[in-house]
C-alpha cells in the first residue's frame, strides 16, 4: 500500500508520518493487516509534479493540508478549498478512486460558540467538494470534523491554547485564562492516530452532528475519533501547575490508563526545556550512607533508594500498618525481621545479582545489613504510603 499525506510537515502530518513509518519498518506490530510500501509526504514546498506522481500511485490519501492562521481571509479559500479542488482533480485525472480522508473542523458546523467564520466556511466548502467527488467517482470519502487537537509537537502560540499553556508552564512563563469555567473538547493526537489507522483498515467510526455534538452512528455522513475529553480551562491550568511542581513535591498525580491527566502529562513533558529534563533529588546523608526519596504517588505510596556503606546496619524499627518492599539492586546484604513480642528472627540474604523483592511485614521490626566490607549496598524501597512526619508510624526497636 502507498499512502499520501498532504500537510505532512504539520502537527498532525508529522505524527501520522512517523507512526506510519513505524508500521512500514516493522517497529509497530499492532496493525498486522496494514502493509505499507511507500509513504508520500506532500507539503507547501512540494511541486505540482510530485503531487501528480503521488496521486497516480496512492492507495490511500490523507488530506491534512489546510490553513488556520492566515494573513488574510483569502488564504482560507486557497488553503482549505482551492487545494482540495486541485487534489481531487489530480486524482480524477489518473482515475484513482482510492479512499480519501479530509481533515475538517468542528467549526464547519457553523453552530454554537463557533458561529459563522471564514475558517468554518472554507472547511465546510472543502467538505462539500469531497462529498461531490464521492458521488461522481464512487470513491470512498472520509470527512473528519476535529475538535481541538492536542499532544506532542503542537506548536505553541499558534492555534492551540493547550499547547501554549504547556509551553508556558514548562518554561516558567505566565498563562492567561479569562474564564476558567469554559469547557473545551480535546482530541489527543495518539487517539486520533489510532482512529486514522482504523480508517486504513476500513474500520473508521461514522457519525452525524447535532449542532456541535458528535453523535456516532454506523451510517453517519461524517467520521470522528471515538475518544475525546471535555475539560474546563481552569482544570487544565490546575493540572499543569501540579506537573510543574512535581520535581519539588515528588508527587506524581493520578494518571490511570486512558485518562485526560495521563495524556496531558505526556504532552506537558514534551515542552520541557533542556535545563529541566534532569533535576536534583535531596539526599539525606550521614556516616552510614544515604537515603533519598524518589517518587511519591497520590494513593500508591512512595519510592526511595537507600545506600548503605560497608558493614553498616540500617532500619531497626517497626510499623503498625505501614508496609514496605525492599529490593537490593547492588551489593550483598542480609534482611532480618522479628515479630514484636517474640524471639523468632526471619533472615533473608539478598544481592544485586539475584534481584528479589522482600516484604517488610507490619508489626515486625526489621533491619538490613551490608555484608560487604568493600562495596556499598543499594536498595530500592517502596512504602505503601507517603511518609508523614506528624504520624510517622515508625518505632525504634532492635531486631
Amino acid at each position: 500500500m502507498n499512502i499520501l499525506i498532504t500537510g505532512a510537515k504539520g502537527f498532525l502530518g508529522r505524527n501520522l508520518v512517523e507512526n506510519l513509518k513505524n508500521i512500514r519498518d516493522g517497529k509497530n506490530r499492532t496493525r498486522p493487516s496494514i502493509h505499507i510500501d511507500k509513504i508520500y509526504e506532500y507539503d507547501i514546498d512540494s511541486t505540482q509534479e510530485a503531487l501528480e506522481m503521488f496521486c497516480k500511485d496512492a492507495d490511500f490519501v490523507f488530506n491534512i493540508a489546510g490553513v488556520n492562521r492566515p494573513k488574510n481571509s483569502v488564504e482560507f479559500k486557497e488553503g482549505n478549498f482551492d487545494f482540495v479542488e486541485s487534489l481531487l482533480n489530480t486524482l480524477k485525472k489518473y482515475q484513482n478512486t482510492c479512499p480519501v480522508m479530509f481533515a475538517s473542523s468542528i467549526q464547519a458546523t457553523l453552530q454554537g460558540r463557533f458561529g459563522v467564520s471564514d475558517y468554518g466556511l472554507s472547511k465546510k466548502a472543502g467538505e462539500e467538494l469531497f462529498f461531490e467527488y464521492a458521488q461522481k467517482t464512487g470513491a470512498k470519502v472520509l470527512v473528519y470534523r476535529f475538535p481541538n487537537l492536542a499532544g506532542k509537537w503542537v506548536r505553541p502560540n499558534y492555534n492551540s491554547a493547550v499547547g501554549t499553556f504547556c509551553n508556558n508552564v514548562a518554561n516558567d512563563l505566565p498563562i492567561r485564562i479569562n474564564d476558567p469555567s469554559v469547557e473545551i473538547e480535546l482530541l489527543f493526537i495518539d487517539d486520533l492516530i489510532e482512529e486514522l489507522l482504523d480508517a486504513i483498515e476500513g474500520k473508521e467510526h461514522h457519525c452525524e452532528f447535532q449542532g456541535v455534538k458528535t453523535v456516532f452512528t454506523e451510517d453517519g455522513k461524517y467520521c470522528a475519533a471515538p475518544t475525546t475529553h471535555k475539560v474546563r480551562l481552569g482544570y487544565i491550568a490546575e493540572c499543569l501547575n501540579r506537573f510543574h511542581n512535581q520535581p519539588e513535591t515528588l508527587v506524581m498525580p493520578n494518571i490511570p490508563e486512558g485518562s485526560f491527566e495521563k495524556k496531558l502529562y505526556s504532552m506537558y513533558l514534551s515542552y520541557l526545556p533542556k535545563n529541566k529534563i534532569a533535576f536534583d533529588l535531596h539526599m539525606n546523608t550521614d556516616e552510614r550512607g544515604s537515603f533519598t526519596e524518589l517518587l511519591k504517588t497520590v494513593d500508591c505510596g512512595q519510592f526511595s533508594v537507600n545506600i548503605s556503606k560497608p558493614n553498616i546496619t540500617k532500619g531497626e524499627h517497626w510499623h503498625n500498618s505501614k508496609w514496605e518492599l525492599f529490593i537490593v539492586v547492588s551489593g550483598h546484604g542480609l534482611i532480618r525481621e522479628r515479630k514484636i513480642g517474640t524471639d523468632e528472627i526471619i533472615e533473608i540474604e539478598v544481592d544485586g545479582e539475584h534481584i528479589k523483592a522482600v516484604h517488610m511485614l507490619p508489626g515486625y521490626t526489621h533491619s538490613i545489613v551490608n555484608l560487604s566490607s568493600t562495596e556499598n549496598l543499594v536498595t530500592l524501597m517502596w512504602a505503601n504510603e507517603i511518609f508523614n512526619k506528624d504520624r510517622p508510624d515508625t518505632f525504634f526497636e532492635k531486631v
